[in-house]
């Protein structure tokens, strides 16, 4: 399940940053990889719609949000967190 989470959040985000899966790896981050703020929007908007769940993101203020953005690997990690609250 979890791998699972994993390679579609990495899909999601490559698909965004118009790379190769295999170019996406767990410690990058969105900034290094060329995802700007709108690809950000549209990242978390592509991932609530795979996993059918809720994102407590503010566009406008990420640094307060409780979904951590800083890395690949967080953003996989808060998914997974949301998608077993979800199953629950």
């Amino acid at each position: 399940m979890s791998d699972a989470v994993k390679d579609k959040v990495i899909e999601i985000i490559a698909e965004q940053a118009v790379l190769e899966k295999s170019d996406v790896k767990m410690d990058s981050t969105l900034e290094s990889l060329g995802i700007d703020s709108l690809g950000l929007v549209e990242s978390i908007f592509a991932i609530e719609e795979a996993f059918d769940i809720q994102v407590p993101f503010n566009a406008n203020e990420p640094s307060e949000s409780d979904f951590d953005i800083s890395s690949v690997a967080a953003i996989v990690a808060a998914v997974q967190g949301l998608v077993k609250e979800q199953a629950a």
